[in-house]
């Protein structure tokens, strides 16, 4: 059996400046996560989608992210369980904790902190006939290599973050590129909107407001694909690539069922500390609700560091703690 003062539940960037937020307050950490590889979706998923929104970076790969955040943590010696689903929660009499995984691993801890991401996320899929008879044959609902697109006719659709940030990014690397977007608005960061209006404007990309992508056509590969706009009228428009961008659907898996206060799929937690319902549990990033909350790294970085000040009383309730700054002590290595 693993012992560690703090279990991960989820080794994404936000679990990962939780095993930093810990090593300073000398708590060890031992993650977990349901995916192969350490970073979550960053690396699952968006490998090279740039991440606009972390300070002191005015632009960085998500797997640069990942790769900085591994080396932050590196003096702490954090241990990790991949590829692996936490599938029995048991908390002990004295508040401690037993987690066993699919494989059966074991882990004991005195702290469990939930860091978003577990069990597995499926791309939302727009209703277009024949759509999954296209996958991997033109149809993808993820950017895992850019280089992939070089000098290909591609069409994206979605009107979130995610849409946006590739189509500036594939705007320079695509033949042609196309958005689509049922609405006129946008969900996604004002920056990034006025980013992808400006290249519509210089005719750098082609953007279709309020319009709908109704059929997709091919032989055995994807040729293209049928468009309704805004005037009720059909074309269709020759692409290499189709990439629906709509999100990712979270699964709870186990989680639904280990006593905690759920609003729809995700877990509400105090603000204070973000604890959840169930003491000595704590919930991170992604996963949880409250109040205000907004689904973004950066404040999942701040809820690690509330998070780990609230843990230390757990894992030594009979020590004082007083804040010290990393400028003055530095970084102390295990």
């Amino acid at each position: 059996m693993i012992q560690t003062d703090i279990c991960i539940i989820g080794a994404g960037p936000v679990g990962l400046f939780a095993v930093f937020e810990a090593g300073l307050l000398k708590m060890r950490c031992h993650l977990i996560d349901a995916l192969p590889k350490i970073g979550g979706q960053l690396t699952e998923i968006y490998p090279r989608k740039p991440i606009y929104d972390i300070p002191g970076y005015p632009t960085i790969l998500a797997e640069d992210l990942i790769k900085n955040l591994m080396e932050q943590i590196e003096p702490f010696k954090p241990s990790f369980t991949l590829g692996e689903r936490v599938e029995k929660f048991v908390k002990n009499e004295d508040g401690s904790f037993n987690l066993t995984t699919s494989a059966g691993t074991e882990v004991s801890c005195k702290v469990v902190v939930i860091a978003g991401g577990l069990g597995c996320f499926e791309p939302r899929k727009p209703e277009i006939p024949q759509l999954e008879q296209y996958e991997g044959k033109g149809v993808t609902y993820m950017v895992i290599n850019p280089e992939t697109y070089r000098n290909k006719r591609v069409v994206l659709a979605g009107g979130g973050d995610s849409a946006l940030d590739w189509t500036v990014f594939l705007a320079d690397v695509a033949a042609e590129l196309t958005l689509v977007h049922r609405s006129e608005s946008f969900r996604g960061a004002p920056d990034s909107v006025e980013k992808v209006m400006e290249l519509a404007k210089e005719k750098k990309i082609r953007l279709m407001l309020k319009s709908n992508i109704n059929a997709i056509e091919g032989n055995g590969k994807l040729t293209g694909v049928s468009i309704t706009d805004q005037h009720k009228s059909v074309q269709t428009i020759p692409t290499d690539y189709f990439i629906p961008l709509f999100g990712l659907s979270p699964k709870l898996g186990p989680l639904e069922n280990w006593g905690l206060n759920l609003d729809k799929s995700a877990i509400t937690v105090d603000t204070f500390d973000y604890s959840t319902s169930v003491p000595g549990v704590y919930a991170i990033g992604d996963i949880n609700s409250y109040p205000g909350k907004l689904k973004l790294i950066l404040c999942g970085f701040h809820e690690a560091a509330l998070m780990a000040q609230s843990a230390y009383k757990v894992v030594y309730p009979n020590q004082k703690y007083s804040l010290k700054y990393t400028t003055v002590n530095g970084i102390q290595s295990f």
